[in-house]
C-alpha cells in the first residue's frame, strides 16, 4: 500500500483542511485514509494536529451544535445523534448543548412552528396534526415541546 504523499505532505494538507472548518476526528481519520496512510502515520498526524491546536473535539462540537441550530434550525436531539454518529463524547456533546441558549432555542422553535402550522395544507385536521409533530420530531425537537405546541397551535 504505498502512499499518495509523504506524511509532512499529508499534515500540512490536513492542516490546511482542519484550518479552512472545524473537523471532528472521524473526519481527519477518513481523510487520511483516502491519502493512503499508514495507522502509525495516521495516529502521528493526529496527535500532531491535535498539539498544533488544528484538531479539537469539544471546539468541533460547540461550533457544530451552534451552526446546526442557527442554520437548519435543528433541536438538541437531532444534534446530538449527529454528533454520536461522529464518536463525540457524551462530556463533549453536553458541552456542545450548552452553547445553544434556552432564549435562542425556544424562539427558533417558535418560529419553526408557526412556519411549519401555517404552511400544511391539510384540511383533515389528524393528518395535518401528523404532519406537524413528523416535522418538528424529525427535526430532533423534544417530544413534549412538539405536542405541548400542537395544543397551542389547534386553539390559535
Amino acid at each position: 500500500m504505498n502512499s499518495i504523499c509523504t506524511p509532512k505532505e499529508a499534515l500540512q494538507k490536513l492542516e490546511h483542511f482542519c484550518a479552512y472548518q472545524e473537523r471532528c476526528h472521524d473526519e481527519v481519520v477518513s481523510k487520511l485514509y483516502s491519502l493512503k496512510m499508514t495507522t502509525d502515520e495516521i495516529d502521528s498526524i493526529v496527535v500532531q494536529l491535535i498539539e498544533g491546536n488544528f484538531l479539537n473535539e469539544t471546539r468541533f462540537a460547540c461550533s457544530f451544535a451552534r451552526g446546526k441550530h442557527r442554520m437548519k434550525s435543528w433541536g438538541k436531539i437531532r444534534i446530538t445523534n449527529e454528533l454520536k454518529l461522529r464518536n463525540i463524547s457524551s462530556t463533549n456533546i453536553n458541552l456542545a448543548l450548552k452553547e445553544i441558549s434556552p432564549e435562542e432555542y425556544e424562539i427558533t422553535f417558535n418560529e419553526l412552528s408557526k412556519k411549519c402550522w401555517n404552511s400544511i395544507q391539510e384540511k383533515n385536521i389528524l393528518k395535518k396534526r401528523k404532519k406537524f409533530c413528523d416535522y418538528l420530531l424529525r427535526r430532533g425537537y423534544e417530544s413534549n415541546f412538539v405536542y405541548e405546541k400542537l395544543k397551542i397551535m389547534e386553539q390559535e
